[in-house]
């Protein structure tokens, strides 16, 4: 079992990274609620949700098919590594060129005319971040797992700096009447939640010029081996962009079907748009409730990865994946009851009222994160046997469910039937996954364990709503959700072996 202990190790590693660096970034969140109207917030949100479909979109699987193809003793590492950095910095080269041409159709189209520099700024982000996700695979496949950490450390505490000097310096001061030559040099109200982007892509810029020393191009442009890993990448795109739909398409969505609705109802243009974005940064601030879970899980993938790629050889490497999943659902599960038990804590991050309304939606988002999670363990099976248009199947599933749920729901439940889409959408990917890996890589998963933990997971937060009001918890009331908590801790050492022996 060191294969397991290594494989912990470097997911303790990535995740510790992962999670500080998330975790300092989700601190923002309490600024931008305060400090922006729930409009301008939804801003924030639309914006990065097109970042995330754009940055899978210009990686286009290369990133996975890199893994699977420096594990090829057929193709010189310098190859594989050279070819790979040469496609991302020609698309990413083109993209952003495209995107700075036509800026302002773009904005005039997201209802955001007056901000065509939003959409420059965010195509230099996504580019240099496309670019970028290459060097950062290489350290991973390295297993420099603490440089990759103290670079992610550095772009977010550049990020986190530059926030708190736009935001909460220059701007907290303008809007009370001080100046001075600092803010008069480098502030200027009209771009507003335009600085959130600004330090953003200065981070990038950083994070880019870090990472250029790991650039290696020893090799040659090989047409065939481009090939190659494209024929194996391009199902894995339509997985990506899949995800990033199922996971942003909902902001758009209830976005667009709102603002129609509300004009239907006799709202003007502009409280029309104004209420529709207020609901979707009520939505987008609770999603970011749910953001420890989403740390765990690219933790994870971070760390598994590269491992199974190596690994997957091994005659024992199916036993692994089962020993894997088990360990992977107790920590979701326990994330899951964590969050759900001391809501009336967590519900401090969104430091603003006016938000608390959508807590509603955080148990629903976070059985769907468990979803996803199990997911995206069971997926390698596709990508160890190299069938990852399997992926794009399943995935391509999950994106009709997220369009048609979320279309004929959202004008009745708003930003419920989002989180509900999810749910739907995840559950399903999670369960086609496993049938379609057990018919063709059949993994020893063990259902039994994995159905008490899941099953006693939501019996615990059951029994936990009667003393779950909306107000703040008393503290018996925090003594019964601790005990709670405890109980699932009690269950997993009683159905586990000790966790010493588990590992040798």
């Amino acid at each position: 079992m060191t294969s397991i202990k290594k494989l912990i190790g470097q997911t303790v590693i990535y995740g510790s990274s992962s999670i500080i660096g998330r975790f300092l970034n989700f601190l923002l969140t309490p600024l931008y609620v305060i400090q922006f109207s729930n409009e301008q917030y939804g801003i924030i949100t639309e914006m990065y949700a097109y970042v995330a479909f754009l940055v899978v979109l210009l990686t286009y699987g290369m990133e996975t098919a890199f893994f699977r193809f420096s594990n090829d003793k057929k193709i010189k590492f310098n190859q594989v590594y050279t070819n790979t950095l040469f496609s991302l910095l020609s698309t990413s080269t083109l993209f952003i060129l495209l995107i700075s041409l036509f800026s302002q159709d773009i904005a005039n189209v997201l209802k955001y005319p007056e901000h065509s520099e939003y959409i420059i700024w965010f195509g230099l982000i996504v580019g240099l971040d496309a670019i970028s996700s290459i060097p950062l695979a290489y350290l991973r496949l390295q297993e420099k797992a603490k440089k990759f950490a103290l670079i992610n450390f550095l772009n977010v505490g550049v990020n986190i700096s530059l926030n708190l000097f736009f935001i909460l310096y220059c701007k907290m001061n303008y809007d009370s009447g001080n100046s001075n030559w600092v803010i008069d040099t480098f502030y200027n109200p009209e771009i507003g939640v335009g600085y959130v982007f600004i330090s953003n892509l200065i981070s990038s810029i950083i994070k880019f010029l870090v990472l250029s020393s790991e650039m290696n191009f020893k090799g040659s442009f090989d047409f065939t081996v481009v090939n190659s890993m494209l024929k194996y990448s391009f199902p894995m795109l339509l997985v990506g962009l899949a995800y990033v739909v199922n996971e942003t398409l909902d902001r758009a969505m209830l976005k667009e079907i709102l603002y129609h609705q509300y004009l239907d109802n006799g709202a003007t243009n502009s409280k029309a748009l104004e209420m529709a974005q207020s609901q979707n940064g009520i939505y987008g601030a609770n999603y970011k409730l749910t953001m420890i879970i989403s740390m765990f899980i690219q933790a994870f993938r971070y760390a598994s990865e590269p491992f199974f790629f190596k690994d997957g050889k091994n005659k024992t490497s199916k036993e692994t994946l089962a020993k894997v999943m088990n360990y992977f659902t107790i920590v979701m599960v326990f994330i899951f009851l964590l969050i759900t038990l001391y809501l009336q804590v967590f519900k401090y991050f969104i430091n603003n009222s006016e938000y608390w309304e959508g807590l509603i939606i955080v148990p629903i988002l976070l059985a769907a994160n468990i979803c996803l999670g199990i997911y995206t363990s069971l997926s390698i099976w596709y990508k160890l046997s190299d069938k990852t248009i399997y992926g794009a199947y399943i995935s391509a599933f999950g994106v009709a469910i997220t369009i048609i749920v979320n279309f004929l729901l959202i004008e009745r439940y708003g930003y419920l039937a989002s989180a509900f889409a999810t749910l739907i959408c995840y559950g399903s990917m999670m369960i086609l996954s496993f049938i379609l890996g057990q018919v063709h890589y059949k993994v020893p998963y063990n259902l039994k364990k994995f159905f008490i933990y899941v099953a006693s997971g939501i019996v615990i937060y059951l029994i936990s709503i009667p003393l779950q009001p909306m107000g703040n918890l008393t503290l018996l009331e925090y003594g019964y959700h601790t005990l709670l908590l405890l109980s699932f801790v009690v269950l997993v050492v009683v159905v586990e072996k000790p966790f010493k022996e588990a590992l040798k």
